[in-house]
């Protein structure tokens, strides 16, 4: 009878249910400011080089770069183009630490014959040289600049395009641009290839009136990915939203081998960029709401994990585990759900779950950059109204 009882008990015991808690839900940390850098009209990013920060941008109208520590501290400071008007817009930073920052030069047309019934005061009796017309944005510019702020080389690739450079990557055989360009039937993306000598491709344009070409990959074998948006037909491949997210596959000979297109009913894509892991992140805009869109794909361009979170616009990624956006509404595995939009850094392991996350405070509008540096740690910009700002993310 006893031994009936205690298997009674024991049987009882097996077939009660096991009462499992909720996922703890993650703690979002607040980041740190590191330095402030600048204004939303002079920096157009930064990059990392050894323990220095490479602030880039325009200013003055003329193409600038310049090194801080982390505390802020000027290292070096440097006018990149004496041309009249020059833009710096994207960089990245090689193996040996050398920055290779990319913009755009206007393109001298020739000198302008004085005129016969102007007399210019001339006290001194100089020699006044004569004006030089200056046209517009139309050169691929790349300015190759060492760690400690000596210009390497220049070169400029001429197009017959208005047009502004939005990527770089760079690898041991060369660099890529991409970029938008101006034409008369709308905007078009671009990508202008250079190799370790500094010697440009011939320029390739992608779409027609209506694409633009926003991140840049290159890929050991020789071919590059490119991302960015479209509402036009691409390599066969038609717009199924009113414009699309796109990834173009571009083979070692420069040619459009595929086209990838994501898309929403009704609403427009963009990527706004890719790491060199392809960790896609942009924006989705659908149904009178923002969303930021973080995609893991694989080289074959399929999808491996996705999400959406509610945004404001911009989002970006770095490496396989980062993104950074400003956000605007709660997400499930956080304990976050903000009344004011903020920025906010989510950090994802291999399998695309989210570990950590990071905040930084009200008041930033966009967010600017997302670098990792192996020296230095991860830096997070953004920009408010006055300033661009650059937050790191406390020890944990």
């Amino acid at each position: 009878m006893k031994r009936f009882l205690a298997f009674f008990l024991l049987v009882s015991l097996l077939m009660t249910p096991i009462a499992h808690s909720a996922p703890k839900k993650i703690t979002v940390k607040p980041m740190q400011l590191l330095t402030t850098i600048g204004t939303p009209d002079e920096v157009s990013g930064v990059v990392v080089s050894g323990k220095s920060i490479i602030v880039f941008g325009t200013k003055a109208s003329m193409a600038y770069a310049r090194a801080i520590d982390v505390t802020g501290k000027e290292l070096w400071n440097l006018t990149l183009d004496q041309s009249p008007a020059s833009i710096a817009t994207a960089a990245a930073v090689d193996s040996a630490g050398d920055i290779w920052i990319a913009g755009a030069t206007p393109l001298a047309l020739g000198t302008i014959a004085p005129t016969p019934t102007a007399t210019p005061i001339n006290p001194d009796s100089a020699v006044i040289p004569p004006s030089t017309k200056v046209g517009d944005l139309k050169a691929v510019t790349i300015w190759k600049v060492s760690s400690t702020g000596t210009v390497l080389f220049t070169n400029t690739l001429p197009t017959n395009f208005v047009l502004f450079p939005t990527a770089i990557a760079v690898d041991k055989n060369g660099a890529s641009v991409v970029g938008i360009l101006a034409n008369s039937k709308g905007n078009a993306g671009f990508l202008a290839n250079m190799d370790s000598a500094g010697v440009f491709s011939k320029l390739l344009q992608i779409g027609v009136s209506s694409t633009t070409a926003d991140a840049v990959v290159r890929h050991p074998d020789g071919s590059i990915t490119v991302a960015g948006s479209s509402a036009e037909t691409l390599a066969g491949k038609k717009v199924a939203g009113v414009s699309d997210g796109i990834l173009v596959k571009v083979s070692k000979t420069r040619k459009i081998t595929s086209v990838v297109r994501s898309s929403v009913a009704k609403g427009k894509r963009i990527w706004n960029s890719a790491s060199t892991s392809l960790l896609l992140a942009g924006e989705v805009v659908a149904a009178g709401k923002t969303e930021s869109a973080v995609t893991k794909f694989s080289l074959s361009f399929v999808p491996t994990w996705t999400y959406r979170f509610a945004s404001t616009g911009p989002t970006l990624s770095a490496a396989s585990t980062q993104a950074f956006f400003i956000s605007t509404g709660a997400i499930a595995q956080l304990n976050w759900n903000p009344k004011t939009p903020a920025p906010l850094l989510l950090t994802f392991d291999s399998k695309g779950v989210i570990t950590a996350a990071d905040s930084g405070p009200v008041g930033q509008k966009e967010v600017l950059g997302l670098i990792i540096s192996k020296e230095i740690g991860v830096l997070a910009l953004t920009l408010s109204a006055e300033t661009v700002s650059i937050f790191t993310p406390l020890p944990r």
